[in-house]
């Protein structure tokens, strides 16, 4: 375990390095490495001037804000639909499950169009699409429950059809757009992009993704006990609507959160998971940090695919994600049949 883990943090730090060097413009990794040492304090003085300011721009005022935050959203969403396959008891779900991205596809795209939440500044995009999501888990959640209780079908269905509103909410607004570019804007969002990474964007997620990290850590004996049935969870003595309240509320928020900041990046949920499971078991004490590294890495490389590609125009990295995920899905569900 302590290996698996070392090797794919040592992974991570190649790949961050190697992603930033990528793209129309390469930097080389040693520039890439003195360009980042040299904004840490005390340490600009001992490291020798080589690259240019083009190379300086590029390295920490685009790609490295974007890596970092690919990491993050990575293993985001693979934490997310780690936690809703322990709450649903079903290998097939995904993070989006409860049409959290449907919600905040709606308002986001309310804003991006319309200019509804323009008032909100610089920030508007990801707080419009936070609230969306917000507020389509809080009708999910009223709906869900049953003498006091989630029900788990009643969970799912819910999700679907408020998911399917909030899909035809979005609709509507993209048909009433009222100029092209504001509805390319929109789709290409929706599309999932981290083409639109500051600084400013990584302390919310980072900060959700570590508190939401541990208390599914400290919940780790509950998780799999979980996944045996909730009779079974509770007769080993854990608290199951407790359980799944935090479940609930944990998924919402980093799922949010994401979508937020990088739009609906699909399949990374459903995926990840299952290759964690393969390489570490199911005991979630081993399977959340492996997932969230292999999240992590897995969307920075097909992030950095989506910058070249193409280059110079870019693919919004969701559309990749279902390009792999989509087979993946199939494979899954037909073995899932088998057994």
């Amino acid at each position: 375990m302590t290996a698996i883990i070392l090797t794919l943090s040592i992974v991570a730090f190649f790949s961050v390095i190697f992603a930033i060097g990528l793209g129309p413009v390469k930097v080389v990794p040693a520039n890439v490495i003195k360009i980042i040492l040299s904004k840490v304090p005390f340490l600009e003085e001992h490291i020798s001037h080589s690259w240019t300011q083009l190379d300086e721009n590029i390295v920490w005022s685009l790609r490295l804000p974007r890596v970092l935050l690919g990491m993050i959203v990575g293993a985001s969403l693979a934490m997310t639909g780690t936690a809703m396959q322990a709450l649903v008891r079903n290998n097939l779900a995904d993070p989006f499950i409860l049409g959290v991205s449907s919600g905040a596809a709606a308002t986001a795209t309310l804003g991006m169009i319309f200019g509804v939440f323009s008032f909100l500044g610089k920030y508007a995009l990801s707080l419009s699409a936070f609230i969306g999501a917000g507020i389509t888990i809080m009708i999910v959640y009223t709906l869900s429950r049953v003498k006091g209780r989630i029900n788990i079908t009643q969970l799912l269905l819910s999700g679907v059809a408020v998911s399917m509103i909030m899909d035809a909410v979005t609709k509507i607004i993209t048909l009433s757009a009222p100029n092209a570019l504001g509805l390319h804007n929109a789709e290409f969002w929706m599309s999932g992009s981290l083409a639109g990474a500051k600084w400013a964007y990584l302390t919310l997620p980072l900060v959700t993704i570590i508190i939401c990290m541990a208390i599914l850590l400290i919940n780790y004996r509950g998780l799999n006990a979980l996944v045996l049935g909730d009779e079974t969870a509770g007769t080993l003595g854990f608290n199951v609507k407790k359980i799944q309240k935090m479940l609930v509320v944990v998924s919402s928020l980093l799922a949010g959160t994401t979508i937020a900041v990088s739009g609906t990046i699909g399949f990374v949920g459903l995926m990840v998971p299952h290759i964690t499971r393969l390489l570490v078991g199911s005991n979630h004490k081993r399977v959340l940090p492996v997932c969230s590294l292999i999240g992590g890495i897995l969307v920075v490389w097909v992030d950095v695919a989506a910058r070249m590609l193409i280059a110079p125009e870019e693919l919004p990295v969701g559309i990749l994600t279902a390009l792999f995920g989509g087979p993946f899905f199939i494979w899954l569900m037909k073995k899932k049949n088998k057994e």
